[in-house]
């Protein structure tokens, strides 16, 4: 039984509040639009907020979980195999998006046949989004990764950047020895300072889903959507099916039941569904998986390299979408064409973490591979990616937790008996009650 729920009023159960505020944003946003658009700062002020903390946090959960463990060549074992998972499961997320969209075919007649595409009237920028998907290079991206200065990384909130800045630190405490012991106490109270401020922090959680989902109804509404619908209709019910079938499948290999996980893990759920942001509820996820049994070494590394390269909702997203502006622009594409373009999303979306705009600025770097598609069709996903971008976020935190569970089970960190009943008598944890241990690990074989 949920003794959290059982202990507190169901008004004040944090979960419930951010369910009930996005629902309210979406009654505002939809009967008075024009008040629903003004109420844009209070999502876009609580994701700051988050934001802000993102950075230390990862920093001090890296640090003291890799110098703690003082094994470097367990952080190769593990950023090995965490890399080698998301490049298979990615690739499934891919070919699993050309396949619905291939039959469902969304665009088709959303552009008469024989007719040349026109973008209509729309603040979208096509060469400015080509600039930008040109800075999305390989060699931009690997050099993007190294910050200008070590408080760089902080400054500028990148994830890498950061994680970069934590590995060197971590690796040097680990030189010094029992030198570096104070400054690795310093690191873990500095920790549990961060976490508790983003308890303070996530109490306003649903201000922010409110003034959020209000906006985004008022903005874009809800209705003469036509052949938009069938898209997001596909990707939602694509982005299910991964995280059932797919992610299911890999979380029954490993023990456990992918919807006692998703349970586990509703309270950062939900704060992904109201602010449209998978940032928001990092500190929770890494949190969260240390209550599961995960090692802090493994959840501070396999978390934070996931958010730039375990994304599976923007990789179903980036094969959908461009197909279907192929489709509605009646660019045809042969089978070589379409496999290139799957080679070109694994890599454009390996810099969606950090870019703002990330969604078309990354599928603009995609479509400038494939000949044909013109890049000012991107004008008719600007109305709907912002639904759209609530699924994807959604379904890369689910993708992110199931990898990181995955890796520490490889590792025996914890055992499939442990995550069962971690699982099945958890209670509602929220950031209140930060934990920097693993409530239980599996005796190593």
């Amino acid at each position: 039984m949920n003794t959290d729920s059982v202990s507190r009023p169901w008004y004040r159960v944090l979960y419930l509040q951010v369910l009930l505020a996005v629902a309210l944003g979406i009654f505002v946003g939809a009967v008075y639009p024009e008040f629903g658009k003004s109420l844009r700062p209070l999502g876009d002020a609580f994701i700051k907020l988050v934001k802000m903390m993102i950075a230390p946090i990862i920093f001090c959960t890296v640090v003291h979980g890799i110098a703690s463990m003082g094994d470097v060549k367990k952080l190769g074992r593990v950023g090995a195999k965490a890399l080698f998972y998301f490049e298979v499961v990615s690739t499934f997320a891919l070919v699993i998006g050309l396949a619905v969209v291939n039959l469902l075919k969304p665009g088709v007649g959303l552009t008469p046949a024989g007719q040349v595409f026109h973008a209509a009237a729309t603040p979208l920028d096509p060469s400015h989004l080509a600039e930008q998907a040109h800075a999305l290079s390989t060699t931009s991206f690997a050099l993007n990764i190294i910050p200008s200065t070590f408080f760089g990384a902080f400054v500028s909130g990148e994830l890498l950047q950061v994680l970069v800045v934590s590995l060197l630190a971590a690796f040097a405490l680990v030189a010094m020895g029992d030198r570096g012991k104070p400054l690795l106490h310093a690191i873990d109270l500095s920790a549990q300072f961060f976490f508790s401020i983003m308890s303070i922090v996530v109490k306003v959680a649903p201000i922010g889903a409110f003034g959020a989902m209000a906006f985004t109804v008022g903005s874009y509404g809800l209705a003469a959507l036509n052949k938009l619908l069938l898209l997001m209709g596909g990707f939602y019910l694509t982005s299910g099916l991964f995280i059932v079938v797919v992610l299911g499948s890999i979380a029954r290999m490993a023990g456990f039941s992918i919807f006692r996980f998703v349970l586990f893990i509703k309270h950062e759920l939900l704060l992904v569904l109201g602010t449209s942001s998978s940032e928001t509820a990092l500190p929770g996820m890494l949190d969260k998986m240390q209550r599961l049994g995960c090692s802090k070494s493994t959840v501070g590394l396999v978390i934070p390299t996931g958010y730039s390269f375990n994304l599976d909702g923007t990789n179903i997203y980036m094969a959908m979408a461009a197909i279907f502006l192929a489709q509605a622009t009646n660019t045809e594409l042969s089978f070589a064409n379409q496999v290139s373009l799957l080679v070109v999303a694994m890599l454009t979306s390996k810099g969606a973490s950090g870019v703002t705009g990330a969604g078309f600025v990354t599928l603009a770097a995609t479509l400038q591979a494939v000949p044909g598609i013109p890049l000012e069709s991107l004008a008719l996903l600007v109305g709907v990616d912002r639904f759209m971008s609530e699924c994807r976020a959604l379904t890369n935190l689910v993708g992110n937790g199931v990898a990181t569970v995955v890796v520490s089970r490889w590792e025996n960190e914890v055992s499939a008996q442990t995550l069962r009943d971690n699982l099945r008598g958890h209670r509602d944890l929220s950031l209140a009650e930060p934990v920097h241990e693993p409530r239980a690990h599996a005796a190593r074989q």
